[in-house]
């Protein structure tokens, strides 16, 4: 049976903290806890993980997003002016971390997409409403803000050493199921592990603590009560835990809480500037490697960070900052989570020796300019709006810079455009055999009216032409 994907929603109702900073005031005390240390090693199992519960649950919230869904009716009461469509309230349910004691919280973007209402439930029941604060769906992430005005919430650190090793002891908080709090254990059993081994904007953390629906959002903790990752999803064939799931690391993390706190909106990526390839075992003989890893530099963008850190094509990055990359997907996520103005010092091999580059994190250029443009007029784009790619815009998307060069269709609404089969995403190569490069090529070839269009677009990786007669 193929493997699937599962994302997690989750619930969490967490027991009642310990620390005096998440209770309300007409609590009690709480009750001596007796003294016990976490397990060091395998030989101290007896040992408990209650300390590192206790200093991490109190910082795990429960989130709930409501949204208001009309539903379709039969068109021939329509017809009859009967049948306005009645609406229903849906819900999703998921787990988040607090942060920052003024009340900023870490969930999966999946738990509150679309949500018109979102309510945020802490350790003591009290609930308040929460306003979104950036939202990144490339990396499943998203950054909520309640109000408790001067109180001071218990806070999850996130972990910044970078230090975690497979094999480390991990703790997974959750709700799965609804059945209320639940705390498992495991170990870390992958790092930088690829959902898109190609290069996409995401490695993940892999562990085999039980994650089963209900957890997304909830905290991947250390034993030192740290945050080192978001539970996100997990792989399995009958939709419970097989002990294969996936959180994202903290270092990402970190980077959207920041950008949140800074006032934006969405996250904007460091870049590379060089579009890569896996290192395959063809390749790899054919270079006389020993072994299959790394990131193949194929291709530089001119002026990019690559260039100037003196990278070539044919180079192959094999470490950043000391850390292996297996592949171009780990490079893509090590730069993708640096600080612009960082500099990374990335192991490349060239030819038959080793050096070092170092590169400075920056974010992707605006250029050429975004000239947005929703096109109107009797031809085949007639509803869509296209922009300029530029590295930014390739970002923001979430196309390939190197190969989307041209103009983009960023979505489309009624008109022609969405009967003739265009989709967000695709990319104008020609039309009537006339080279688009950019939108004011566009507007040109439009421009004048003409009985029938021949239009050529890319999409993915494939050219298509299509005749159109409007």
């Amino acid at each position: 049976m193929r493997l699937h994907r599962l994302l997690v929603p989750a619930i969490v109702l967490l027991a009642a903290c310990s620390g005096p900073t998440s209770r309300s005031e007409a609590q009690p005390p709480p009750l001596a806890q007796p003294t016990r240390a976490a397990p060091s090693d395998a030989l101290n199992m007896k040992a408990s993980f209650a300390p590192v519960v206790r200093r991490a649950a109190p910082a795990v919230v429960n989130i709930s997003a409501k949204r208001v869904v009309r539903q379709q009716v039969d068109p021939f009461w329509q017809m009859f002016g009967m049948g306005v469509p009645p609406s229903r309230v849906e819900g999703s349910l998921g787990s988040g971390v607090i942060v920052r004691a003024d009340g900023i919280i870490i969930t999966n973007n999946h738990v509150i997409q679309g949500g018109q209402e979102i309510t945020v439930a802490l350790s003591d029941r009290r609930e308040f409403p929460a306003k979104v604060l950036l939202v990144d769906p490339r990396g499943d992430l998203a950054v909520l803000k309640i109000d408790v005005g001067s109180e001071r919430l218990p806070v999850m650190p996130i972990d910044d050493s970078d230090e975690a090793q497979v094999g480390d002891l991990v703790l997974a908080i959750g709700d799965p199921f609804g059945v209320g709090q639940t705390v498992t254990n495991g170990i870390i059993s992958a790092l930088n592990r690829a959902a898109d081994p190609q290069g996409g904007p995401m490695t993940y953390i892999q562990t085999d603590a039980a994650i089963n629906p209900g957890n997304s959002g909830g905290a991947l903790v250390d034993m030192d009560g740290d945050l080192i990752g978001v539970n996100s999803f997990i792989v399995s064939r009958s939709g419970g835990s097989a002990g294969v799931g996936f959180a994202i690391p903290a270092a990402m993390v970190r980077r959207v809480v920041e950008a949140a706190a800074g006032g934006g909106h969405v996250l904007v990526r460091s870049w590379l500037g060089a579009r890569t390839q896996p290192v395959t075992p063809d390749i790899a003989r054919s270079l006389g490697l020993d072994t299959p890893q790394g990131a193949l530099v194929a291709d530089i963008w001119p002026g990019g960070p690559a260039e100037r850190a003196g990278l070539k094509s044919g180079d192959i990055i094999l470490s950043v900052n000391g850390r292996p990359a297996a592949d171009p997907a780990a490079v893509s996520f090590a730069v993708g989570a640096a600080r612009p103005g960082e500099v990374l010092k990335l192991g490349v091999r060239r030819g038959a020796g080793l050096m070092t580059a170092s590169l400075r994190a920056e974010t992707p250029p605006n250029r050429p300019a975004r000239d947005d443009w929703q096109v109107e007029g009797r031809n085949p784009f007639q509803g869509a709006t296209v922009v300029n790619v530029s590295p930014a815009v390739a970002d923001e998307i979430g196309v390939d810079p190197f190969l989307a060069r041209g103009v983009l269709v960023l979505n489309i609404s009624r008109g022609f455009a969405m009967n003739a089969g265009l989709r967000p995403g695709d990319v104008v190569r020609r039309v009537n055999g006339r080279e688009i490069g950019t939108v004011a090529d566009l507007r040109a070839a439009l421009s004048a009216p003409a009985p029938a269009w021949q239009v050529t677009i890319l999409r993915g990786d494939r050219e298509i032409t299509a005749n159109f007669r409007t």
